[in-house]
C-alpha cells in the first residue's frame, strides 16, 4: 500500500434553473441572453406603451379653460402715438379711419375705439407709430402700487404662460427713483397674475416678443396698455435699403399731409435717395392700406378672429387703384441710391414703372410735367451731399428759374436753411427725424423777374 494520502474530488454546485413564469403581463427576462432576451424585453416594452395609452384614455389630460372674449361689444381707450409734431396730421387722419372723436395728445392721439376699428387703424394708419389699448389706469406713490395695479388686470384674456411678454416704461415728470424698478414691478404684477391663474409665468424676450405692454408714469398716475401693432407701425416690410439720410415711413407719409399734397398733382423729389417718399405718395395714391404686407401683434394673442381680419383686409384690397392721376418723379445724383429706390420699388410690389427715377443734380434737373405740382423732399448731409457755402443759393436760383407756381417743402435740421436759400417761407412747421430737431420749410416759388 502507497502511504500518499487520497484525493478528493472538487464538486462545483449545479447551476440552478432559471424559474419561468407564465405571467404575461410581465415577462421575465432572467436567465435568458441573445434573440430570446431581446424578444422578450420587445414584448415588455409593448406592453408598458400600450398600458400608457390606455391609462391616457381613461383619464385625459385637463385643458386650459378657453378665455372670455374681451374684444366682442367693447369700446377700448386707444393711445395712438406718432412722432412729435405729426399729431394735428394724425388725428385728421384716425377722423377720416372712423375715429371721430380722435384729440392729439403728446407724441400721439388719444381716441375711443371697437376691436374692428384697432385692426383697421392698424391697417391703414400711416402716420401712426403704435397703437395701445389702455388696459389699466391707477394713483400710484410708490413702486408697490404699480405691482397691484398690474396684477389687478385680467392679462389672461389676452395672453398666457405659452406666450413671451415684454414690458417698456416711459415717464413724463414721474417721482418715481428707478424706472427700471417701476418696470420690473409691472412685469412681477403681470407674471404673477398669471402664474396665480394659469400655474406657470410667461417667458421675457425682449426681441421678438408675442405680447407687449407699455407702462407711462405721469406725475401721479401709471397707465398700463396692451400693445395690438407688434413692430412698429413705420415697418411697412418693403424697405432693407435705406441710403445714408434716411427718413422713416411714417415721417415721410406726415410731410406729405403737412404739405396737403393730393394725389391728382405731380409730385417731385429732386433729393429721393432710396425713395421713402415717393413710395409713401404712391401707396395714398393707390388707395393701399400700408400695413398689407406686413405681420402685427394682434394676430399672435389669444382669442384673435382669423376670420374676421381676413375680411377686412381683403376688403382693403378691393379698393385698390391700378393707375395714378399724376405723375411721381425721383431725382437723385447717385446712382447707388436710384437702385436702391428701384430695390424698394419692387419690394412694395409696385410697378417697375409707377415711379420716374432719373440721375441728375438737383440743381439742374428740369420739371417735364404739363403743369406746376409739389416738390417734397429731404435734403441730405454730410458725406452724401458735402454741402458749399453756394449749393442752397444755386438750387433756390434753379427753382426760381424753372418751377414757377410750384410749392416747395424742404424737411432740415439747420434752421437757417431759408437765409441760405434767400427764401422767406411761409411755413416752419416743427418736426422731429429722430432725434433731430428739424424744421418742414414751405416756399411758394414765384419767376424771376
Amino acid at each position: 500500500m502507497s502511504d500518499k494520502p487520497s484525493r478528493s474530488t472538487l464538486r462545483l454546485p449545479r447551476k440552478q434553473a432559471a424559474v419561468r413564469r407564465n405571467d404575461a403581463q410581465t415577462p421575465d427576462v432572467t436567465g435568458k441572453t441573445g434573440a430570446r432576451a431581446r424578444r422578450a424585453r420587445r414584448q415588455q416594452h409593448e406592453q408598458h406603451k400600450q398600458q400608457r395609452q390606455q391609462q391616457a384614455h381613461k383619464t385625459p389630460q385637463p385643458r386650459r379653460p378657453r378665455p372670455v372674449n374681451p374684444r366682442k361689444d367693447t369700446t377700448f381707450t386707444l393711445f395712438v402715438s406718432c412722432p412729435r409734431g405729426l399729431e394735428p396730421v394724425l388725428t385728421q387722419q384716425l377722423q377720416k379711419l372712423g375715429l371721430r372723436d380722435a384729440k392729439p395728445g403728446r407724441a400721439g392721439c388719444h381716441a375711443q375705439a371697437n376691436w374692428q376699428q384697432v385692426l383697421h387703424v392698424n391697417l391703414h394708419a400711416s402716420i401712426a407709430t403704435r397703437v395701445l389699448v389702455q388696459l389699466a389706469h391707477g394713483r400710484v406713490h410708490r413702486e408697490d402700487d404699480i405691482l397691484q395695479l398690474a396684477h389687478s388686470v385680467a392679462w389672461e384674456q389676452w395672453f398666457g404662460p405659452e406666450h413671451t411678454l415684454r414690458v417698456d416704461t416711459s415717464a413724463i415728470r414721474s417721482p418715481m427713483r428707478s424706472l427700471q424698478y417701476c418696470n420690473l414691478r409691472a412685469k412681477d404684477g403681470i407674471c404673477d397674475r398669471l402664474r396665480e391663474k394659469e400655474g406657470r409665468r410667461p417667458n421675457i424676450d425682449t426681441v421678438r416678443p408675442d405680447a407687449r405692454v407699455h407702462q407711462f408714469l405721469d406725475e401721479t398716475h401709471c397707465t398700463l396698455y396692451l400693445d395690438t401693432t407688434g413692430e412698429p407701425l413705420f415697418k411697412r416690410g418693403w424697405r432693407f435699403d435705406k441710403g445714408e439720410a434716411p427718413l422713416r415711413e411714417n415721417l415721410a407719409a406726415g410731410m406729405l399731409a403737412i404739405a396737403q399734397w393730393a394725389p391728382h398733382q405731380p409730385l417731385l423729389d429732386p433729393f429721393c435717395g432710396s425713395g421713402t417718399i415717393l413710395i409713401e405718395a404712391a401707396h395714398h395714391a393707390l388707395n393701399i392700406p400700408v400695413g398689407i404686407n406686413r405681420p402685427f401683434g394682434f394676430e399672435r394673442l389669444r382669442g384673435h378672429a382669423r376670420s374676421q381680419w381676413q375680411q377686412l383686409k381683403q376688403a382693403a384690397k378691393g379698393d385698390i387703384k391700378e393707375t395714378l392721376p399724376a405723375p411721381l418723379v425721383g431725382v437723385d445724383i447717385d446712382p447707388t441710391l436710384l437702385a436702391a429706390a428701384r430695390q424698394n420699388l419692387e419690394r412694395a410690389n409696385l410697378p417697375a414703372d409707377l415711379i420716374t427715377l432719373q440721375e441728375d443734380d438737383a440743381c439742374a434737373y428740369i420739371p417735364t410735367v404739363p403743369h406746376p405740382g409739389l416738390i417734397v423732399t429731404n435734403p441730405p448731409y454730410g458725406e452724401r451731399l458735402e454741402p458749399d457755402d453756394t449749393l442752397w443759393q444755386r438750387w433756390a436760383s434753379h427753382l426760381k428759374s424753372h418751377y414757377a407756381d410750384w410749392q416747395v417743402h424742404v424737411i432740415s435740421n439747420n434752421l437757417k436753411l431759408p437765409q441760405a436759400m434767400r427764401l422767406r417761407p411761409f411755413q416752419r412747421y416743427p418736426l422731429y427725424n429722430g432725434p433731430l430737431d428739424c424744421r418742414l420749410f414751405g416756399f411758394d416759388m414765384i419767376a424771376k423777374t
